[in-house]
């Protein structure tokens, strides 16, 4: 079964990684299919240590959930060589009901040489309806589908050429110099044959006695079961595919391409069916234009958001299943009922701990001590308004299982030191969030650490770049909360409407930033502000 790709907000903070990395694992815990944990921005420097600490890799990183191509049923017929018989390859089409289809073709590496149909195969064969001449018929080719052998020493010969001839037994004309003589046991035409000087005898039934051999020359002699008309028909179809596969102006898809792009070149298109191809351009199927009525869409799981602004590009293709969230509902539609968890809590990890709980599944203790870390974390070591009583018991829990303290891991966190050269742009929007109040357009990144002051120096620094992102991205406001976590409050920088912001709040804004007592929460202090100002 295809995976279900878990994955929280864009910009990601612990939590957001916390939560997809704990759910996936409690999901594939239960077996009933397999949950990849994924991210949809940066780790931060925050995260990337509590993961380094406990034992986790970064969950891989997901771009868009658009359709591709390897999301479709396509088909895998018998990828066929290029050397290939054009007698086996109608087998080949026979034997897997394909006769209407195309075939790809590939080379000895295993990538596309040409595609080869039924049509192509008809039109080689209706040639020799007046034409009888062999061009460059591989030795080995023609035994293999003669069911062949080789009388006495067939010399460097390695192919035949020349004309086809069937020779009735009795038959008293000459043959062509060099041309390919048919024919039953008998001694006087294989005389005649050879007499001519024929490049080869094809002998239908039982050999003829050594002695009617005796005066061949060069010419070579090969026997076969099968009667004079069958022998021909098969000679004409010992060729190699690569003689009359079509290898100009091929229609070509990757596994990776998206839908919507194939959509558009098959309707420019009328082949019947299109070589699909993996990422090192090998042969893996071919696509015909009904695959693409009934797609199998992505399936995916969202975490610590429900916000489509915030979420994987091409969202709206994907087939959601659950959404876990401690957050407000926001604008994700979905075409199915699906399933729903969203609690008023701190944390969305606390509620995936809770159901770890709830199914009676016990996390291995360095995830326990992960999802400990991810509660913590959002929840500004239990001092966030968000935070609520569930939140302390559920970190309380994880840590014990973990065998580690609260304390000390709290300090780990968040006990952080700015570097000199440290890049304001990328600290600006690691945890950073898009929103959409009442017609608004507005950004909000926030950075909590125990020493907040550490950003005076580069402050004037920092609001030239919070401007420029807000020009580019087109926000009519653009925030940046500097959280600390021993003052209990936020110190915000603004860029973008600040009289407005100035009321909201019922603080004056100095050089863009103003210091807000009590304030450590974007979700539940910021964004609701904003909303009734807005509403």
């Amino acid at each position: 079964m295809d995976p279900v790709y878990v994955f929280g907000h864009k910009n990601p903070d612990t939590d957001a990684i916390v939560a997809a990395i704990s759910y996936a694992a409690l999901r594939n815990a239960l077996g009933d299919r397999e949950y990849v944990a994924c991210r949809l921005g940066v780790v931060s420097d925050e995260t990337n240590n509590i993961l380094q600490r406990f034992g986790f890799e970064a969950p891989m990183r997901l771009y868009d959930v658009r359709t591709q191509v390897k999301d479709l049923d396509f088909d895998r017929p018998t990828i066929l060589s290029d050397a290939v018989t054009v007698h086996r390859a109608w087998e080949q089409m026979s034997e897997e009901k394909s006769a209407s289809a195309s075939l790809p073709i590939a080379d000895e590496k295993g990538r596309l040489f040409g595609m080869l149909t039924t049509g192509d195969i008809a039109q080689y064969d209706m040639r020799f309806v007046e034409e009888t001449m062999l061009q460059e018929v591989p030795l080995f080719n023609l035994l293999s589908c003669l069911d062949g052998q080789i009388w006495g020493d067939s010399g460097d010969v390695t192919e035949l050429s020349g004309e086809l001839s069937i020779a009735v037994p009795g038959s008293q004309g000459a043959f062509a110099q060099g041309s390919i003589v048919i024919t039953g046991p008998d001694a006087g035409v294989l005389q005649k044959a050879f007499e001519s000087k024929a490049r080869a005898v094809i002998v239908c039934g039982v050999l003829p006695p050594a002695q009617d051999m005796e005066h061949r020359g060069d010419t070579v002699v090969i026997t076969t079961p099968f009667d004079p008309y069958r022998a021909a028909r098969l000679m004409i179809q010992s060729v190699p595919v690569s003689r009359i596969a079509r290898t100009e102006d091929l229609a070509v898809f990757h596994e990776d391409d998206y839908l919507d792009m194939v959509k558009d070149a098959t309707l420019k298109s009328r082949y019947r069916s299109y070589p699909v191809l993996d990422s090192e351009d090998k042969v893996v199927g071919t696509l015909s234009r009904y695959h693409l009525l009934r797609p199998n869409r992505k399936k995916v799981v969202l975490v610590d958001h429900s916000e489509t602004a915030q979420s994987v590009d091409g969202l709206e293709e994907a087939h959601i299943l659950a959404i876990i969230d401690h957050h407000r509902l926001a604008d994700v539609q979905t075409t199915d009922p699906i399933y729903v968890r969203t609690e008023p809590v701190g944390a969305s990890t606390t509620i995936i701990a809770t159901m770890f709980q709830e199914r009676g599944i016990m996390p291995s203790q360095k995830l326990a001590g992960l999802m400990a870390a991810g509660i913590l974390s959002d929840t500004i070591l239990f001092q966030s308004p968000t935070c609520t009583e569930r939140d302390k018991v559920m970190a309380e829990r994880m840590a014990r299982l973990a065998g580690l303290s609260l304390k000390e891991l709290g300090d780990f966190i968040f006990a952080t030191t700015l570097p000199k050269d440290a890049d304001l742009k990328a600290l600006l929007l690691t945890d950073f969030k898009e929103f959409q109040i009442a017609g608004h357009r507005l950004g909000i990144g926030q950075y909590t650490s125990t020493n907040t002051e550490q950003f005076a120096a580069r402050q004037g620094e920092l609001i030239s770049i919070m401007e420029a992102e807000r020009k580019s991205r087109d926000y009519d406001m653009l925030l940046f909360m500097l959280t600390d976590v021993l003052k209990k409050s936020t110190r915000l920088l603004a860029v973008g409407a600040l009289d407005e912001l100035g009321q909201a709040f019922n603080t004056e804004f100095r050089d863009n930033a103003a210091w807000l007592p009590g304030v450590m929460s974007r979700k539940k202090q910021i964004v609701p502000t904003l909303s009734l100002i807005w509403g």
